[in-house]
């Protein structure tokens, strides 16, 4: 059975997933583009044989499409997702589930009661990480006990620039999210209190209100202590880092790069200059893994919508300690 999926949001990230739904996904194709930007949602569904939409809804709602991922603007995602559940269709919205946490509640609500109709969850979140082969072996490692008792995590997420309109919150919203729900999945333990301290002084590339970088502590249930360096104008290049400090020994996940070079006097390999080459394998598998549960009517293996909420619940939290002079504040419950 061939799942036809609709893609909303005809920016970076739903062109990226048109395209491997249309061309790198067994068992899927695509169906319909949609965009408030029509010519943006032509120009993608064009090149992949699909019809193009400026309605979401239009789409959520149509009979040749399956099942919906979300990539538009954040603001845009806990409506939608409703939409899809009222539709009573699967829903991959990107991260954030939602931009605040009382929206995400509802999201959750909703899917809860839906779900006892269709007897299995409908929503899930694009946490690729959860996917990535780095982040896989390293939990596997933490498991499997070959590092004993965690003691620390340490974690670094560096971009060339920050995006347009960043402020500090955002920062965490949008970016720090992702260890947000990468490091409690990583050591099976809910993140119950946050701290956010800025650097001495925020880059000169940071504009309006965006401290930057700046250091993120998180006290795990389990009692292991994270920390999260963000710096979204590092320039150099893109880099995920983690540590996991054990025992016994420690587990790093490495910077892949497909070539090392040698030349003027220099040994070197280079960073890629965003997200997406270094999550490329993630993403798809992450897609496979989602259209693959719908095949078989099986329940999603990616983050839920209780996670969204989590990680959403540790990002509110974290911007109270920001505006609270860096205090370790509490994580509400989900």
């Amino acid at each position: 059975m061939t799942i036809r999926t609709g893609v909303i949001g005809a920016g970076i990230m739903g062109a990226d997933h048109a395209q491997n739904l249309a061309r790198n996904i067994g068992g899927a194709s695509l169906a319909c583009i949609a965009d408030i930007d029509g010519e943006r949602a032509q120009a993608v569904a064009s090149t992949f044989g699909a019809r193009a939409v400026t309605d979401p809804l239009e789409l959520i709602k149509a009979d040749d499409v399956d099942a919906v991922v979300i990539a538009s603007h954040d603001s845009t995602h806990a409506e939608l997702v409703q939409a899809c559940l009222d539709a009573g269709k699967p829903v991959l919205c990107e991260k954030p589930l939602a931009p605040t946490a009382a929206e995400a509640r509802e999201v959750v609500e909703a899917e809860r009661r839906v779900s006892g109709e269709h007897g299995r969850s409908l929503v899930s979140v694009g946490f690729m990480r959860r996917f990535d082969p780095g982040h896989l072996e390293v939990r596997e490692a933490i498991e499997d006990g070959r590092l004993g008792q965690t003691l620390l995590v340490h974690g670094v997420s560096r971009n060339v620039s920050a995006a347009p309109g960043a402020t500090s919150e955002s920062a965490v919203t949008n970016s720090a999210i992702h260890e947000l729900d990468s490091f409690p999945w990583l050591l099976d333990s809910p993140i119950t209190e946050v701290a956010w301290v800025p650097g001495i002084l925020p880059t000169s590339k940071a504009a309006g209100g965006l401290r930057d970088p700046a250091f993120m502590m998180l006290r795990l249930r389990s009692g292991v202590l994270a920390t999260l360096e963000l710096f979204l104008n590092a320039g150099h290049g893109y880099s995920t880092q983690c540590e996991v400090v054990g025992e016994h020994g420690t587990g790093r996940f490495l910077e892949p790069a497909s070539v090392a070079y040698n030349s003027d006097l220099k040994s070197y390999t280079q960073y890629p200059q965003d997200w997406r080459p270094r999550f490329a394998e993630a993403y798809r598998r992450q897609l496979q893994a989602w259209i693959h549960s719908l095949q078989e009517g099986t329940g999603s293996p990616l983050a839920s919508a209780e996670d969204g909420l989590r990680a959403t619940l540790a990002a509110e939290a974290m911007v109270r300690s920001m505006h609270n002079g860096g205090a370790f504040t509490p994580v509400g419950q989900a």
